[in-house]
């Protein structure tokens, strides 16, 4: 998901050592305009403003005994509706809490309507409303989004739930401040006549207007953190001022004196550091994490006090818009990436000055199988047979093609690269070759008794993926053929790729495997049914010694179970059955069980 860039109206400066417009008590509350105050620490908690009780949401009491621990407390009004979120940036080191009430009286606070208590284990650098400005979609610091209207006010406590703290600063943020950039927030409660405390980046010019009809003098004052001191020279309604500091104003009228303060305080502005150009090999779904480029930019800035952002645009850059993901899904090509360098602490204050180019080359997609069979004593080609004109091909066996023919099983390996400024993208894949094998088969006939139509099997020596046919019809992966009619056929079988065509023929007759000639009119001959089918067909019975001991035709087809007159044992015999074949050849019928018991 693309984090959304809002625009940030407050800034707050790290910074200990300065005096700061801070209050640690709910009813003198610093008032918050379009700019924010700049906090330099909280230091104790004034008076406890939840009258001893032990929680307050999701605060609890801290280490000081109270809810508060040190504490500063800040009020604004909305003037807008919309989305509203905050950013409460500091040192990571530390553990800061917030609570954010909705309510124009401290006496009425009741509970708040964001909160959150968790420690700092994580040594995170931000708590606040809406989404984490390093882009932790998962951070337990952060709650949700607030949605506000016109006119409601609030009241925001930020509490140090320990003793050791540098600081924080505050950054508003949402889509409130998209619509009402300057009067999102209500300025009428700032009572001031310096107005609210002015945030700026080093280099800014800061002007600040005490100009009141009647003044009769102007004094000017500053505080770097020693003091008030006078600032010798400016008496004019107007100071420029280029350091940050509390300033003062004394204006001098005819009925009497007016004194205002106003707090500036000044961001240093980051300088990009130069990134270095990126060239490597792309393959389908590359995610490039933009994070490894952040030490680049910053250099030996402190990184704790910046933020890396990337952009497809200049203009983007330049406005924080449109952040490319961190984690970002790069296609092939070359592209141009620019870079913004933010301070965390007032992200107005940027440097947008440098790009670097991302040049993924694109990593060859190898098309072809990586399993090949060639017939017995045929060549089959292998590899990429529609090449890339820019790319190299190596095989192992050493030729420079992108397809190569061989006519032998084994392992054939492709290299295939694509080269370009200096870099060298390559992918590899090896094809195995196996030499199909020729269908060595036999045909077994189911029979039923006496039936001219029977079950023909057919069973294959060879081992392998094979179809066969029946009498040149369609081939099938099944060997079983059903109801295959008396007379003579064909059967044909190869491999699955086509190699190998075997063809072989038989008869398909039916006879009784056991007959019993014993007078009880049942079985009392042995025949063969289906002859009539064939061209001039003869049967030869035998003994178990091949001795000849009938001979049958389609006119004489039975046999009584005699020798002679005389009848014969009980025991199996023997039979062949040829026919003219269609070039009146007389042949022997194959795959043919040759075989019956006779039973007395």
């Amino acid at each position: 998901m693309v984090r959304r860039v809002l625009k940030v109206l407050v800034v707050v400066l790290f910074c200990q050592s300065a005096y700061a417009q801070v209050t640690s008590d709910c009813g003198s509350a610093v008032p918050i305009c379009n700019n924010t105050p700049i906090n330099g620490g909280a230091n104790g908690f004034g008076s406890d403003d939840f009258n001893g009780a032990n929680s307050s949401g999701c605060l609890e009491r801290s280490l000081s005994g109270v809810i508060e621990s040190n504490s500063g407390w800040y009020r604004f009004r909305t003037m807008a509706a919309g989305q509203l979120g905050f950013n409460i940036g500091h040192d990571s080191s530390e553990d800061w809490d917030f609570a954010l009430y909705r309510a124009s009286d401290c006496n009425n606070l009741g509970d708040p309507v964001r909160c959150n208590f968790f420690d700092n284990s994580e040594n995170k650098s931000f708590i606040g409303v809406g989404e984490d400005p390093t882009g932790d979609e998962n951070s337990v610091h952060y709650e949700d989004w607030l949605d506000v209207n016109a006119g409601e006010d609030y009241f925001l406590l930020i509490n140090n739930f320990s003793n050791v703290n540098s600081g924080f600063s505050i950054q508003f943020t949402g889509n409130v401040f998209s619509t009402n950039p300057t009067d999102a927030l209500d300025c009428s409660i700032v009572n001031n006549l310096l107005g609210s405390p002015i945030a700026a980046c080093e280099g800014d010019a800061i002007t600040l207007d005490a100009t009141m009809i009647g003044a009769t003098s102007y004094t000017w004052y500053s505080d770097a953190g020693s003091g008030f001191q006078v600032i010798a020279g400016e008496v004019n309604p107007t100071l420029n001022v280029i350091g940050s500091a509390i300033y003062r104003v004394l204006v001098t009228t005819a009925t009497g004196s007016i004194i205002s303060d106003v707090q500036v305080a000044f961001n240093p502005v980051p300088t990009t550091g130069m990134l270095i150009d990126e060239t490597l090999c792309h393959v389908s779904g590359m995610i490039i994490d933009l994070t490894t480029k952040d030490t680049e930019a910053i250099g030996a800035q402190n990184p704790n006090d910046f933020l890396v952002s990337y952009h497809n645009s200049q203009t983007d850059a330049n406005s924080g818009t449109n952040p490319l993901l961190k984690q970002y899904p790069k296609s092939s090509g070359q592209e141009v990436i620019y870079v913004r360098t933010a301070s965390l602490s007032n992200p107005n204050c940027y440097d947008a000055s440098q790009s670097f180019t991302i040049d993924a080359i694109e990593t060859p997609e190898l098309t072809f199988s990586e399993n090949e069979t060639v017939c017995d004593g045929a060549t089959i080609t292998i590899g990429e047979t529609i090449p890339n004109p820019s790319y190299t091909y190596q095989w192992s066996t050493g030729e420079l093609t992108p397809s190569l023919v061989v006519s032998q099983e084994g392992a054939y390996e492709l290299t295939v690269t694509h080269s370009s400024g200096g870099v060298n993208c390559s992918a590899s894949r090896t094809v195995n070759v196996s030499i199909s094998e020729v269908p060595v088969i036999s045909v077994d006939v189911d029979f039923r008794d006496l039936s001219p139509s029977n079950t023909v099997t057919i069973t294959n020596e060879a081992e392998g993926d094979f179809e066969y046919s029946l009498n040149g019809g369609p081939y099938q992966t099944s060997s079983v053929f059903n109801e295959v009619p008396g007379g003579t056929h064909t059967i044909s079988a190869r491999d699955a790729f086509g190699c190998g065509v075997v063809t072989e023929s038989f008869v398909v007759v039916g006879f009784p495997p056991i007959f019993s000639p014993n007078g009880d009119v049942l079985n009392e001959s042995w025949q063969i049914e289906g002859l009539s089918v064939l061209n001039t067909p003869i049967v030869t019975i035998y003994d178990r010694y091949g001795k000849l001991i009938k001979q049958l035709t389609e006119f004489n087809s039975g046999w009584d179970g005699s020798f002679n007159g005389k009848p014969l044992p009980s025991t199996d015999y023997w039979f062949k059955l040829s026919y003219l074949d269609n070039d009146g050849n007389r042949v022997n019928a194959k795959h043919l069980k040759n075989h019956f018991s006779l039973r007395r």
